[in-house]
């Protein structure tokens, strides 16, 4: 029977209890010799490579990736220790553990097994498949036309390998590192290599969750997600729709001189962000030139006698103040953004259909029911993919929100300094602190965690409901 005909019913796995069942001999022997089913069907090279990969991750395991994961479970037992020795007149280090090393170490070897094993069951189901085609007298591909043919018909097998090669390790891998920190008790009174850390359990997890006295990464917590959504939500809807607006107004036939003002609103991308962040920061600070003209033109004494401004202080405190800052991010955002999605907006208007605009011109609709109607659900129809995405980074947006408040905004919240956190921190910015001030890499693990598990639902679940099948016809 042919192969195809025999496995197109089947999963992965069922394919490999096949191929375990019904291989001959030198296709069961592949289970302890991974090239032997290649070499015993005249695939010498293949099968030789095979079986070399195999050596190697034999050896790995024997002087390396054994030993790392017996220490695994306890992360190191011994103690970094130095002695000075009087008869070499040095300090002697003793064969002491790395914490972070083994976590490394131990978590790569097992990403390693988990990669051996599913490389060892595609190799039997391979050398079953060659089995069939040689007991049936088809032709066996020498190893010059599997190579020809990762040029040719599995051209897109050679052009992944590198991008999937490139996200295991500099994606998955750290990502998992980082989930297993969460565990630990990792921070700066258990540092590497003069200090070992160990496995916590959920320890780490149920502090942000907990409630009373000793409660301050809870505390923290609620205050930072809240602001974090509110900010996200803010700054991705008023840039978007102030997008859309400014690109209509700068389109409209009513507008003189569009290209120019297409052109002075393009500066702000054509500017470094950070460099127009910092200078935004120095006008709006409490001794800026923006509260020195707020000040000679009497707004700050007007601010004090509604109450907008405290008594106490002389100047307007844009950066300094919880609500004034809040307010003052969004807006500053709004200046930044607003361009970039003018750009995107302008492309997406010059394609809506005409037809359907002159339509609703005729039967009576105004310009602010056009807009409802037909604008903005193309809008949404096109750009929806991209308006999840730009929730998504605004969520981790870290350069509005550290360049603007670093060095300026200080916290009077006794608990929220308690957890090294500030009123206008995004979770990000707060486990930017964690690690890089106070070196809390167990909570800052978590918080990384729960941004994770936030950014990554609210993409699977809007994307599977934006990108469905048939979305055209409805639009239509």
């Amino acid at each position: 029977m042919n192969v195809y005909v025999r496995y197109k019913d089947h999963n992965f796995i069922q394919k490999f209890w096949i191929a375990l069942k019904d291989g001959n001999i030198w296709t069961k022997l592949s289970l302890f010799i991974m090239g032997a089913g290649y070499m015993a069907h005249r695939q010498i090279i293949k099968g030789l490579l095979v079986t070399g990969m195999e050596i190697l991750f034999i050896a790995y395991m024997y002087f390396f990736g054994v030993g790392y994961l017996g220490k695994f479970k306890t992360l190191g037992t011994v103690q970094y220790e130095s002695k000075f020795d009087v008869i070499t007149m040095q300090n002697v280090v003793n064969d002491y553990d790395n914490s972070f090393m083994i976590l490394l170490l131990g978590v790569i070897t097992i990403v390693l097994i988990l990669l051996f094993i599913a490389i060892w069951m595609v190799n039997m189901t391979s050398v079953y498949y060659i089995q069939d085609e040689d007991e049936q007298g088809h032709h066996i591909n020498t190893f010059i036309e599997d190579i020809k043919e990762m040029f040719d018909n599995k051209f897109h097998i050679t052009l992944l390998s590198l991008p999937v090669t490139g996200v295991l390790l500099f994606t998955i891998v750290p990502l998992i590192i980082m989930i297993a920190v969460a565990f630990t008790n990792y921070d700066q009174a258990h540092m590497p290599p003069t200090a070992l850390f160990t496995w916590v359990g959920f320890t780490n997890f149920s502090k942000i969750i907990s409630f009373g006295q000793s409660a301050e990464f809870a505390y923290a917590f609620r205050v930072v997600i809240v602001w974090t959504l509110v900010w996200a939500l803010f700054a991705t809807f008023t840039t978007y729709i102030g997008g859309i607006l400014l690109a209509m107004l700068i389109n409209s036939p009513a507008t003189k001189l569009p290209k120019l003002w297409r052109t002075l609103f393009m500066v702000t991308i054509a500017v470094p962000q950070f460099v127009s962040l910092l200078l935004v920061r120095n006008f709006f600070a409490d001794s800026g030139i923006v509260n020195s003209i707020c000040s000679n033109l009497g707004i700050t004494a007007l601010l004090q006698q509604i109450g907008l401004v405290k008594d106490t202080i002389t100047y307007i405190p844009f950066l300094t103040s919880p609500g004034w800052a809040m307010v003052m991010i969004v807006l500053i955002n709004i200046w930044v953004g607003v361009p970039y999605q003018m750009l995107i907006a302008t492309g997406v208007l010059m394609n809506i259909p005409y037809e359907l605009v002159e339509a609703a011109k005729i039967d009576g609709a105004t310009k602010f029911q056009i807009f409802v109607h037909i604008t903005m659900p193309y809008m949404l129809f096109v750009t929806g993919p991209a308006l999840l995405t730009d929730f998504v980074r605004n969520i981790n947006n870290f350069n509005v929100i550290y360049l603007l408040t670093q060095d300026m905004y200080v916290t009077t919240n006794q608990t929220l300094a308690a957890a090294n956190a500030k009123e206008v921190d995004l979770l990000v910015t707060w486990l930017f602190r964690l690690t890089s001030e106070y070196y809390n890499y167990k909570m800052a693990s978590v918080i990384g965690c729960v941004v994770f598990v936030i950014c990554a639902v609210g993409t699977l679940i809007t994307f599977t409901r934006m990108m469905r099948a048939g979305r055209e016809e409805d639009f239509k």
